[in-house]
């Protein structure tokens, strides 16, 4: 086989090159430049070829030869890398330019949600009570008629069950129809002093209309301790009416009857110029609840009442259908 000579592969070297810098002129991306890596630079690339032909030399030009493949492999390897680099900062021009802001735009004002009234209300009255020295108690929707109806002295047979037309669930469970339950509970669990309020959702069968609603939402306070009369109770909501509705409001107490509180009332507050409206019902606690949670009426006593929050929005705001509460309107909910 004919021995290569040095001219010929310089003029091999050489067209290498010019066939390299053509390929490498048509790369557009990294992918296609490393083809052009594995095509000229892998183990069985063109310049691979080329360094396993310097055997075919004489003794006295490898060397030469050997210093003119390098010299052209360092050449390919500096332009891929110089290639490599504009790529990258040609892509990352091309997403900065996807991805720029104009921060001399005006911002788009985008609306945030807020509370629903009856919430707003809601915080709005645990505030004032906390700030009084009370605190939130909570207990389960679903309830069972001992705690919902006979340890508030409501037995089976009692005619006021009549006023709590109840969901019931099967014999024994159903939704509450007020928050008192939780009284029981905490009075249960603890001695005297207590000093709770109990806000949360109630059922009743009630027809929707603009007054009523199957679903609907208490606060009930709870006060046990040595010493009190209805002139505390009286106290204890004249602050309150005039922590939430302002000065200017005029309050009146109304005989009643609750088969839990013994004296019972009825609260009616007026508007400055306006009618009397009821906003609550209250009374002592009864003796027949407090001996049913073990505490000794001889030596405590205790006044209990409850509103509702969606009479008190109503009040606040003007409002003449509860209905509205619950539509989940915008138009309404907005205005709050």
């Amino acid at each position: 086989m004919r021995a290569m000579q040095l001219a010929e592969l310089k003029a091999k070297a050489e067209a290498l090159r010019e066939e390299w810098q053509r390929a490498l002129a048509s790369v557009q991306d990294a992918d296609g430049l490393e083809q052009v890596r594995v095509r000229f630079l892998g183990r069985r690339g063109e310049l691979t070829r080329l360094f396993s032909s310097l055997k075919e030399l004489a003794p006295a030009e490898r060397a030469p030869a050997g210093q003119l493949l390098n010299a052209l492999k360092q050449e390919i390897t500096d332009a891929l890398a110089q290639k490599a680099q504009l790529i990258e900062e040609q892509e990352r021009a091309r997403r900065l330019a996807a991805e720029r802001y104009d921060f001399t735009l005006p911002g788009k004002w985008r609306p945030l949600g807020h509370l629903h009234p009856l919430t707003q209300v809601r915080l709005e009255i645990e505030d004032i009570f906390m700030r009084m020295g009370f605190d939130v108690a909570s207990g389960p929707e679903v309830e069972d008629d001992y705690h919902n109806f006979e340890a508030l002295n409501i037995p089976e047979d009692h005619p006021a069950r009549d006023e709590w037309d109840s969901f019931y669930i099967d014999e024994r469970l159903l939704l509450r129809t007020h928050t008192s339950p939780v009284q029981i509970r905490v009075m249960k669990s603890r001695k005297p002093p207590v000093r709770i309020i109990c806000p949360g959702r109630c059922y009743r069968r009630d027809n929707p209309d603009a007054t009523h609603s199957p679903v609907f939402h208490q606060v009930e306070l709870l006060w046990v301790e040595r010493g009190l009369t209805m002139a505390n109770l009286k106290w204890i909501i004249e602050e309150f009416v005039r922590r939430f509705f302002g000065p200017g409001y005029e309050m009146r107490f109304s005989a009643d009857f609750f088969p839990f509180t013994e004296p019972s009332a009825q609260v009616h507050i007026r508007r400055p110029r306006g009618e009397w409206l009821e906003i609550m019902g209250a009374g002592m606690v009864d003796p027949a609840v407090l001996a049913e949670v073990g505490y000794d009426p001889e030596e405590v006593t205790g006044f209990a009442f409850g509103l509702g929050i969606e009479r008190m929005a109503m009040l606040r705001w003007g409002i003449e259908d509860i209905r509205l509460f619950y539509q989940n309107d915008i138009r309404f909910l907005s205005q709050f």
